[in-house]
């Protein structure tokens, strides 16, 4: 009986038309490398008025091309700023403000607060052995319509005179600190405006309002509300935006008010000459 091998028919098959782009040299040859950075053109971020320091960096954008308009595609970008720079203070230099860009005029980019994060190096210096971490979360609603995640973190601490190593809380000592937590942290933000609770949060304002009504229960340091996440916002209202930049609302509209015209005494509304209409 003769034996067959089953490759080799196929190869003699597969052999036939291969490597057809031998003929046609390489390919893209004749293609112009352009500098993407020609097509584009910068933009100021702008800062709510709640930072100290408003122009606080530029950003890039493809220049308006048919139906890709630039001020289109910057709506919605997410800017990470130090809050060190924002209000030049180095003592903030652990915290990071997330801005959007929210509307876009003339060549600035008019952003609105959208979240907050610690930096991963402080984290890590605060935890430390022989005590307890405890950490909180809740979802709350401002005034104005944003609902916002708000994680807390807070750590045990030796009492005054304490001679033991450790300063763990138990776990029933534990449970009331969270709840204590969860109820500063939603009476302190449902009660107030965006821009008032950004306001809050600069000063960590609500860190220590939580640790100072944990003392009864167990001491308590380094609490700090260590992540904002925006979870929705309002539908947009471009005035809203405008009075949290300080561009409008009363205190701009009393920034021009005109100057005082000064009629004479003796000068009598009759006695004007009637110029006419001008045909």
């Amino acid at each position: 009986s003769r034996l067959f091998s089953p490759t080799t028919r196929a190869d003699s098959k597969m052999a036939v038309g291969k490597n057809k782009r031998l003929s046609k040299g390489k390919k893209g040859k004749g293609k112009k490398i352009v500098d993407p950075f020609t097509k584009k053109e910068w933009y100021d971020i702008k800062a709510p008025g709640n930072f100290s320091v408003r122009n606080c960096g530029k950003t890039p954008v493809t220049r308006t091309t048919g139906t890709k308009i630039a001020s289109e595609m910057l709506k919605g970008r997410v800017f990470e700023v130090c809050l060190a720079d924002l209000n030049k203070d180095e003592d903030q230099h652990y915290r990071k403000i997330k801005l959007q860009c929210e509307e876009v005029q003339g060549h600035s980019c008019l952003t609105q607060f959208y979240g907050l994060t610690f930096t991963t190096d402080k984290l890590r210096s605060m935890v430390k052995k022989w005590q307890s971490l405890i950490e909180a979360h809740v979802d709350v609603k401002t005034s104005d319509g944003y609902v916002m995640r708000l994680f807390c973190i807070g750590f045990t601490k030796k009492r005054p005179n304490q001679l033991k190593k450790t300063c763990y809380a138990n776990a029933a000592q534990q449970k009331s600190i969270r709840k204590k937590m969860r109820e500063i942290m939603s009476r302190e933000s449902t009660s107030c405006e965006l821009k008032e609770l950004v306001n809050k949060f600069i000063p960590e304002v609500i860190g220590k309002e939580i640790e100072k009504a944990c003392q009864g229960i167990y001491p308590m340091q380094n609490v700090h509300i260590r992540k904002v996440k925006m979870l929705k916002k309002p539908k947009f209202d471009l005035t809203k935006l405008l009075e949290a930049h300080g561009d409008s609302g009363p205190a701009a509209a009393a920034a021009d008010t005109g100057d005082k015209v000064e009629v004479a005494a003796d000068a009598d509304p009759a006695a004007r000459p009637d110029r006419g209409a001008v045909l």
